[in-house]
Protein backbone atom coordinates (compact mmCIF):
# COMPACT_ATOMS: atom_id res chain seq x y z
CA UNK A 1 0.00 0.00 0.00
CA UNK A 2 1.52 3.55 -0.73
CA UNK A 3 -0.46 5.93 2.23
CA UNK A 4 -1.30 9.69 3.46
CA UNK A 5 -0.73 10.28 6.86
CA UNK A 6 -1.68 13.46 7.98
CA UNK A 7 -0.80 15.12 11.07
CA UNK A 8 2.38 12.33 11.71
CA UNK A 9 3.95 15.29 14.37
CA UNK A 10 0.54 14.84 16.46
CA UNK A 11 0.43 12.42 19.55
CA UNK A 12 -1.54 10.39 17.65
CA UNK A 13 -0.69 10.85 14.18
CA UNK A 14 3.13 10.21 15.20
CA UNK A 15 2.05 6.68 16.41
CA UNK A 16 0.21 6.19 12.94
CA UNK A 17 2.92 6.92 11.26
CA UNK A 18 5.81 4.96 12.93
CA UNK A 19 3.73 2.05 12.74
CA UNK A 20 3.16 2.65 8.77
CA UNK A 21 7.24 2.84 8.48
CA UNK A 22 7.27 -0.20 10.20
CA UNK A 23 4.46 -2.06 8.38
CA UNK A 24 5.90 -4.75 5.44
CA UNK A 25 2.56 -3.85 3.65
CA UNK A 26 3.21 -0.19 3.18
CA UNK A 27 5.49 0.28 0.77
CA UNK A 28 5.39 4.32 0.91
CA UNK A 29 3.90 7.00 2.97
CA UNK A 30 3.72 10.72 2.39
CA UNK A 31 3.27 12.80 5.57
CA UNK A 32 1.57 16.08 5.61
CA UNK A 33 1.22 18.43 7.58
CA UNK A 34 2.15 21.89 9.09
CA UNK A 35 5.38 20.74 10.71
CA UNK A 36 7.83 17.91 9.83
CA UNK A 37 7.53 14.88 11.60
CA UNK A 38 11.33 14.55 12.53
CA UNK A 39 11.45 11.44 11.33
CA UNK A 40 14.03 9.83 8.56
CA UNK A 41 12.93 6.76 6.73
CA UNK A 42 13.79 5.58 3.04
CA UNK A 43 9.49 5.20 2.19
CA UNK A 44 8.82 8.83 4.12
CA UNK A 45 8.07 10.97 1.78
CA UNK A 46 6.98 14.99 3.23
CA UNK A 47 4.92 17.56 2.27
CA UNK A 48 5.10 20.40 4.90
CA UNK A 49 2.38 22.77 3.90
CA UNK A 50 1.49 26.01 5.98
CA UNK A 51 -2.06 26.31 4.59
CA UNK A 52 -3.88 22.79 4.65
CA UNK A 53 -6.92 24.41 3.26
CA UNK A 54 -5.16 24.53 0.26
CA UNK A 55 -3.60 21.46 -0.92
CA UNK A 56 -4.81 22.13 -4.83
CA UNK A 57 -1.24 23.19 -5.75
CA UNK A 58 0.44 19.46 -4.36
CA UNK A 59 -2.66 17.66 -6.06
CA UNK A 60 -0.05 15.56 -8.02
CA UNK A 61 1.75 14.63 -4.91
CA UNK A 62 -2.03 12.80 -3.95
CA UNK A 63 -1.93 10.80 -6.59
CA UNK A 64 -1.51 6.86 -6.42
CA UNK A 65 -2.99 6.43 -2.92
CA UNK A 66 -4.29 3.40 -1.59
CA UNK A 67 -5.53 4.91 1.70
CA UNK A 68 -5.00 8.30 3.56
CA UNK A 69 -4.90 8.11 7.61
CA UNK A 70 -6.50 11.44 9.12
CA UNK A 71 -4.90 12.44 12.43
CA UNK A 72 -5.78 16.05 12.52
CA UNK A 73 -7.21 17.35 15.17
CA UNK A 74 -7.19 20.08 18.11
CA UNK A 75 -8.89 20.43 21.36
CA UNK A 76 -11.82 22.34 21.70
CA UNK A 77 -10.84 23.49 24.90
CA UNK A 78 -11.13 27.39 24.90
CA UNK A 79 -12.32 27.48 21.41
CA UNK A 80 -15.83 28.93 20.04
CA UNK A 81 -17.81 26.37 18.00
CA UNK A 82 -17.01 28.37 14.90
CA UNK A 83 -13.29 27.93 15.62
CA UNK A 84 -14.00 24.17 16.40
CA UNK A 85 -15.66 23.98 13.30
CA UNK A 86 -13.37 25.21 11.30
CA UNK A 87 -10.52 22.59 12.15
CA UNK A 88 -12.35 19.62 13.10
CA UNK A 89 -15.38 19.86 9.97
CA UNK A 90 -14.51 22.50 7.65
CA UNK A 91 -10.68 21.43 7.14
CA UNK A 92 -11.49 17.82 7.04
CA UNK A 93 -13.68 18.30 4.20
CA UNK A 94 -10.88 20.70 2.34
CA UNK A 95 -8.48 17.85 2.45
CA UNK A 96 -10.41 15.04 1.50
CA UNK A 97 -11.80 16.95 -1.76
CA UNK A 98 -8.65 17.03 -2.91
CA UNK A 99 -6.94 13.89 -1.95
CA UNK A 100 -9.99 11.85 -3.15
CA UNK A 101 -9.97 13.22 -6.14
CA UNK A 102 -6.34 12.87 -6.64
CA UNK A 103 -6.74 8.66 -5.90
CA UNK A 104 -10.40 7.80 -6.36
CA UNK A 105 -11.45 4.96 -4.64
CA UNK A 106 -8.22 4.85 -2.02
CA UNK A 107 -9.82 4.22 2.24
CA UNK A 108 -10.11 7.13 4.30
CA UNK A 109 -9.48 6.12 7.78
CA UNK A 110 -10.53 9.25 10.24
CA UNK A 111 -9.53 9.57 13.46
CA UNK A 112 -12.48 11.18 15.66
CA UNK A 113 -12.87 10.40 19.65
CA UNK A 114 -15.16 8.59 22.12
CA UNK A 115 -18.15 9.96 22.47
CA UNK A 116 -18.47 11.74 19.39
CA UNK A 117 -22.56 12.09 18.72
CA UNK A 118 -23.66 11.27 15.20
CA UNK A 119 -27.14 11.99 16.14
CA UNK A 120 -26.45 16.19 15.93
CA UNK A 121 -28.32 15.87 19.18
CA UNK A 122 -25.50 16.76 21.52
CA UNK A 123 -25.31 19.44 24.07
CA UNK A 124 -21.77 18.86 23.93
CA UNK A 125 -20.53 21.07 21.10
CA UNK A 126 -17.42 18.80 20.50
CA UNK A 127 -19.05 15.63 20.53
CA UNK A 128 -21.88 17.03 17.89
CA UNK A 129 -19.41 18.66 15.68
CA UNK A 130 -17.06 15.70 15.64
CA UNK A 131 -20.05 13.60 14.72
CA UNK A 132 -20.82 15.61 11.52
CA UNK A 133 -17.29 15.46 10.68
CA UNK A 134 -17.81 11.82 10.81
CA UNK A 135 -21.22 11.67 8.87
CA UNK A 136 -19.69 13.64 6.16
CA UNK A 137 -16.61 11.47 5.69
CA UNK A 138 -18.64 8.49 5.78
CA UNK A 139 -21.02 9.75 2.82
CA UNK A 140 -18.93 11.34 0.46
CA UNK A 141 -15.19 9.45 0.77
CA UNK A 142 -14.98 5.51 0.56
CA UNK A 143 -14.35 2.93 1.44
CA UNK A 144 -14.29 4.66 4.77
CA UNK A 145 -14.48 3.95 8.66
CA UNK A 146 -14.39 6.03 11.52
CA UNK A 147 -12.18 5.52 14.72
CA UNK A 148 -13.22 6.72 18.29
CA UNK A 149 -10.21 6.20 20.45
CA UNK A 150 -10.86 6.91 24.07
CA UNK A 151 -8.04 7.03 26.46
CA UNK A 152 -4.66 6.51 24.65
CA UNK A 153 -1.46 5.21 26.06
CA UNK A 154 1.21 6.99 24.07
CA UNK A 155 3.93 4.45 23.05
CA UNK A 156 7.69 4.43 21.14
CA UNK A 157 8.47 8.08 22.20
CA UNK A 158 5.14 9.76 20.95
CA UNK A 159 3.76 12.75 23.27
CA UNK A 160 1.12 14.91 23.21
CA UNK A 161 2.02 18.71 22.32
CA UNK A 162 -1.10 19.94 24.60
CA UNK A 163 -0.29 19.80 28.10
CA UNK A 164 -3.91 19.14 28.56
CA UNK A 165 -3.47 15.58 27.77
CA UNK A 166 0.39 15.27 27.64
CA UNK A 167 0.35 16.19 31.70
CA UNK A 168 -2.73 12.90 33.27
CA UNK A 169 -0.97 10.76 30.66
CA UNK A 170 2.59 10.77 32.38
CA UNK A 171 0.69 10.84 35.67
CA UNK A 172 -0.61 7.59 34.45
CA UNK A 173 1.83 6.28 32.57
CA UNK A 174 2.66 3.44 35.28
CA UNK A 175 -0.84 2.40 35.43
CA UNK A 176 -2.10 2.90 31.69
CA UNK A 177 -1.09 -1.07 30.56
CA UNK A 178 -3.02 -2.22 33.14
CA UNK A 179 -5.97 -0.43 32.44
CA UNK A 180 -5.57 -1.04 29.35
CA UNK A 181 -6.10 -4.54 29.75
CA UNK A 182 -9.06 -3.96 32.84
CA UNK A 183 -10.79 -1.68 30.35
CA UNK A 184 -10.44 -2.26 26.91
CA UNK A 185 -14.12 -0.44 25.91
CA UNK A 186 -11.91 2.72 27.16
CA UNK A 187 -8.29 2.94 26.82
CA UNK A 188 -6.26 2.10 24.02
CA UNK A 189 -2.60 2.67 22.67
CA UNK A 190 -1.07 4.79 19.83
CA UNK A 191 0.27 1.31 18.53
CA UNK A 192 -2.87 -0.15 18.49
CA UNK A 193 -5.01 2.53 16.98
CA UNK A 194 -2.34 2.51 14.02
CA UNK A 195 -2.25 -1.03 13.64
CA UNK A 196 -5.83 -0.97 13.80
CA UNK A 197 -6.16 1.73 11.08
CA UNK A 198 -3.64 0.16 8.86
CA UNK A 199 -5.59 -3.09 8.99
CA UNK A 200 -9.04 -1.43 7.92
CA UNK A 201 -6.91 -0.25 5.20
CA UNK A 202 -6.00 -2.96 3.74
CA UNK A 203 -8.55 -5.73 4.41
CA UNK A 204 -11.80 -3.36 5.38
CA UNK A 205 -13.71 -4.01 8.62
CA UNK A 206 -17.17 -5.38 9.35
CA UNK A 207 -18.10 -1.91 11.00
CA UNK A 208 -17.75 1.48 9.54
CA UNK A 209 -17.82 3.61 13.06
CA UNK A 210 -15.14 1.39 15.14
CA UNK A 211 -15.46 2.27 18.92
CA UNK A 212 -12.21 1.33 21.33
CA UNK A 213 -12.99 -1.66 21.91
CA UNK A 214 -12.81 -2.91 18.07
CA UNK A 215 -9.92 -0.72 17.93
CA UNK A 216 -8.34 -3.29 19.95
CA UNK A 217 -9.49 -6.08 18.35
CA UNK A 218 -8.48 -5.06 15.03
CA UNK A 219 -5.32 -3.40 16.19
CA UNK A 220 -4.61 -6.86 17.78
CA UNK A 221 -4.63 -6.26 21.60
CA UNK A 222 -1.73 -8.22 22.73
CA UNK A 223 1.49 -8.65 23.95
CA UNK A 224 2.80 -6.02 27.11
CA UNK A 225 3.58 -2.36 26.47
CA UNK A 226 7.16 -3.44 26.40
CA UNK A 227 6.61 -4.89 23.34
CA UNK A 228 4.95 -2.45 21.60
CA UNK A 229 1.41 -3.32 21.74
Amino acid sequence: MRVAVFGGSGMVGGGVLRECLEDPRVSGVLSVGRRPSGLDDTKLDELVVEDLFDLSPHRGRFEGLDACLYCLGVSSAGLSESAYRRITYDLTCAVLEVVSAASPGLTVCFVSGQGSDSTGTSRTMWARVKGEAENEVLARYGPAYVFRPGLIQPLKGVRSRTPLYQVPLVLLGPVLPLLRRLFPKYVTSTVLVARAMLNAAADGYGKSVLETDDINRLGGATGSATSGA
